[in-house]
Order: structure tokens, then C-alpha cells, then sequence
């Protein structure tokens, strides 16, 4: 079956997708902000573990990004639009490397629940190839979940 693209996407679609942007844009910022500031008996660990989350934060950004403009979107692209855009909340600066790890395991659950909720909106507007994307890095988070879950010892 051959999809055909048009010169508009799905608002519904482009409005998950945008929020994607929005909360990757976001937490790649965030994670810098972890990457940098981690302190503790587990620095090497974190700083390490944070610089790979916010690589993979980038490509994922960067993979929806252009997912939306194949298919006739616009993504945010605004500092503004992000943060209007996002559901995540930035770093509050004074965490230590648990409530680090904490929060990164929460943004990647609030991820993967929004993840499912656009690609129920692809699968709808008949955009399978955005909801394959949408599962492979919704499985990615899972994997990140549960390791990280087992690194604070749950």
C-alpha cells in the first residue's frame, strides 16, 4: 500500500507532533542541564549516561521534526512556540543526581503516554509510517524507563 502525502498534513496530527518538537527541544535542554551540573558518588555515571539521553533527544527531535515537514507540517521552531508548545517542565536547577534520575523517568513516562495518544491520531488520519516512528522511540523510552528505574534501585 503506497501513501500518499499532501500539501497539508492532519491538524491532529501536526498538533501531537508539535508537541513532540516542543518536549524534545525541551528536555534536550534539560538533560545539558543534568549532564553539567550532576554532583555525587555516581557523577561519572550520570554525566555519561545524561550525554547519550541528550544525543538520542536530538535525533528523535530532529526525526519528528522532519517527519512533519514530509507530510506538509510546520513544527514549532521558536523558543516561544516550544515553550508554549510543551508539556515538560524545565529543570529546576537545584536537584540532586536521584531527583535527576526521577525526573528523567517521569518526562519519558509522560513521553510515552503522549506517544501512544499521537499515534492513535496517525493510525486514525491513515499516516502509518508517522505511527512507526512514534513506536520506535516509544519503545527506546521504555528500555530508558525501566534502566533507570533499576539504576534508583526500583
Amino acid at each position: 500500500m503506497v501513501s500518499t502525502l499532501h500539501s497539508t498534513t492532519n491538524p491532529a496530527v501536526e498538533q501531537e507532533l508539535n508537541r513532540q518538537v516542543a518536549n524534545w527541544t525541551l528536555l534536550y535542554t534539560k538533560l545539558h542541564n543534568f549532564h553539567w551540573y550532576v554532583k555525587g558518588n555516581h557523577f561519572f555515571t550520570l554525566h555519561a549516561k545524561f550525554e547519550e539521553l541528550y544525543d538520542a533527544a536530538a535525533g528523535y527531535l530532529d526525526e519528528i521534526a522532519e517527519r512533519l515537514l514530509a507530510i506538509g507540517g510546520k513544527p514549532v521552531a521558536t523558543m516561544k512556540e516550544m515553550l508554549e508548545t510543551a508539556t515538560l517542565k524545565e529543570a529546576a536547577g537545584s536537584e540532586t543526581a536521584d531527583q535527576m534520575v526521577a525526573a528523567v523517568i517521569g518526562d519519558f513516562e509522560t513521553l510515552t503516554s503522549e506517544l501512544k495518544q499521537a499515534m492513535e491520531k496517525a493510525e486514525e488520519a491513515g499516516d502509518q509510517a508517522t505511527s512507526d516512528l512514534l513506536l520506535g522511540i516509544r519503545r527506546e523510552l521504555d528500555k530508558q524507563i525501566w534502566m533507570l528505574n533499576a539504576y534508583l534501585g526500583k
